[in-house]
């Protein structure tokens, strides 16, 4: 009997669903790219559960005859090529014929499709991989898939899954990534009921970012066009002070396929290299066209990277259209910090009801018809250097300082000690990060945060995705320092923040909270992985270094990090500090 033997369809078709649907956001990625393909022009998304319990895609495309419905559902049947040469003239998001069946395959899959010619539509159900039936149906011409109980024939795959929080992150941001792909064609958007973002038909892509992303960030962003050697950039890129902790709002398009790539990233962010603080990213939503034949779309088997066959040219290319345009407005050259949260226009007094606002100028907002601003006055000077004493005994801090001798500073960052056995360099920002992060974990543990009243609200706009996920953790915030109220569709108002930040860092450091939420990290449902997130952020945002540091400080920090559970390593993982030993440094001289 021969060993070797040629796998069933359902299981290669289970097989291939474990390299390309890695996760439900994969499963709605394939459903969409397939509906635009189409010719839709209304594409409806639903999902319950993170994907897992439902996923709905709905469009008005061309819709399928019953012969070419069921073909569709064998493995590498496709309209899009014929031979390999037609790589090179792809023009569509889909072309291998693979996503479908793959999807059928591991889950409970029902397709009901309808030409417009036809007189009733194709209904077609299939559970784990097995035909149910075939019949006609009632519809409207288009196509409408319903995908549930994802992985329940793989269980093992279900079990990979992240929470339904992060799972239904990857959903959001892959719609939203095709709704910006395709201004021309209108998106719903519904998570378990509730609609998270629905934009009609837009004839910009500045449009469609304000519907998506919110009127404020369009107002700070720079339109970019230019074209040469067949390559052609277009789009939207921040102007410089307008950045984000997280990379979410750093979109890439290569002939209008949202991609992830290493070369346009990195372009991106050296082009900003002396307009962005350590961390920070910019904000953008490029187009790069070029030839179909220069890019390999095939690299990755969910499509998400791309190769190009001249890196370095297209690399060259993206930088200097960024920077011919930063220049064209005026960008500095020296490096410019986050801009302030709260600050107004010179004219705010002036406004009246419903007139745009900047609220970090020159940037502008439409406030609802009942809004009105009033220019806040300057926040009160917060000491966050001096920090308080962890309640922690203090003997074996004191202990582990003994015959030590402060020494000075180096290049402002660095505590520079004599100890008994050598020389000690001290991280001083990492060491306050250190002593914030566990003074703030216990408060936050202990439910004693305070929190500072703002004698006047600050207002801000978000995307509706943000939108939602804020609303959802509004009560988590509010437990840890922050009142934050609903002021109208997709706007906020900051009424109150921990007393350990400044009111000017507010609006930036609750867009990081966003970001967090965004990656799953910030789950109101898993409060101790919640409250850690939270604290690390806090923990960075707390510490505001001196350029001076006298041995009274020094010996204060080193104090407080000896008191900490683990003082030899920041929040994020970075020592705190480390040793020459006497031997090292007799060595190094050579005695």
């Amino acid at each position: 009997m021969s060993v070797i033997r040629i796998l069933t369809e359902r299981v290669a078709n289970q097989i291939a669903a474990g390299e390309v649907i890695e996760r439900p956001a994969a499963v709605v990625k394939e459903l969409v790219e397939n509906s635009l393909d189409a010719g839709a022009t209304r594409v409806e998304v639903e999902f319950r559960a993170g994907g897992r319990a439902l996923i709905r895609v709905v469009d008005n495309g061309c819709g399928m005859t019953q012969e070419d419905a069921l073909l569709s559902l064998e493995r590498h049947a496709t309209s899009k090529l014929v031979e390999t040469a037609d790589l090179d003239r792809l023009g569509t998001f889909g072309f291998r014929g693979e996503a479908v069946p793959s999807i059928a395959s591991v889950s409970h899959f029902e397709l009901q499709t309808r030409v417009g010619s036809a007189a009733a539509g194709t209904e077609i159900v299939i559970n784990g991989g097995k035909f149910v039936h075939v019949r006609e149906c009632g519809l409207a011409p288009g196509t409408s898939i319903t995908v549930s109980h994802l992985f329940n024939s793989v269980p093992a795959r279900r079990k990979f899954l992240k929470t339904d929080a992060t799972e239904s992150a990857h959903i959001i941001q892959t719609v939203r990534l095709y709704a910006l792909a395709c201004p021309a064609t209108a998106f719903v958007l519904i998570e378990d009921g509730r609609v998270l973002f629905q934009s009609p038909v837009c004839t910009t892509l500045a449009e469609r970012v304000g519907e998506i992303f919110g009127r404020q960030l369009v107002a700070d962003l720079l339109p970019v066009a230019m074209a040469e050697a067949g390559l052609k950039l277009s789009g939207l890129i921040g102007k410089p002070g307008v950045n984000r902790s997280t990379r979410h709002e750093l979109l890439m398009f290569v002939n209008r396929r949202p991609v992830d790539s290493r070369t346009l990233n990195y372009a991106l962010i050296e082009s900003y290299a002396t307009a962005l603080a350590k961390g920070r990213y910019p904000v953008a939503v490029l187009f790069l066209e070029l030839d179909p034949a220069a890019v390999d779309v095939n690299v990755h088997p969910a499509k998400r990277e791309v190769r190009f066959r001249s890196e370095g040219a297209v690399r060259g290319f993206v930088i200097r259209a960024v920077l011919q345009r930063l220049r064209e407005w005026g960008a500095p050259a020296p490096r410019v910090e986050p801009a302030s949260a709260g600050q107004v226009h010179p004219a705010a007094s002036e406004v009246m009801p419903g007139d745009p606002v900047s609220l970090a100028a020159p940037a502008t907002v439409n406030l609802p018809p009942t809004a009105f601003v009033i220019k806040p006055p300057a926040p009160p000077a917060i000491v966050r250097t001096a920090v308080a004493p962890l309640a922690v005994s203090a003997p074996s801090a004191s202990a582990a300082l003994l015959g030590w001798r402060f020494l000075g500073t180096a290049h402002s960052d660095y505590a520079l000690w004599e100890t008994p056995s050598g020389l000690m360099v001290l991280d001083r920002r990492a060491a306050h990060e250190r002593v914030w992060f566990e003074r703030l974990e216990m408060q936050f543990k202990q439910g004693a945060v305070a929190s500072q009243r703002l004698l006047f609200a600050i207002p801000v706009e978000f995307d509706a995705i943000a939108s939602a996920l804020l609303t959802d953790q509004l009560a988590f915030l509010q437990r840890h320092g922050f009142a934050v109220a609903e002021f109208g569709r997709n706007f906020f108002r900051i009424e109150a923040v921990p007393v350990w930040l400044e009111s000017s860092d507010a609006v930036i450091f609750l867009r990081d909270i966003i970001g967090l939420m965004r990656d799953g990290q910030l789950d109101g449902k898993n409060l101790d992985l919640a409250r850690t997130a939270l604290a690390q952020l806090a923990a960075q945002q707390a510490v505001r270094l001196p350029s001076s540091h006298n041995e009274t400080e020094a010996l204060a920090l080193v104090s407080q990090l000896f008191a900490c559970t683990q003082p030899h390593t920041s929040p994020a993982g970075r020592p705190t500090h480390f040793e020459l030993s006497r031997g090292e440094l007799l060595r190094r001289f050579q005695r």
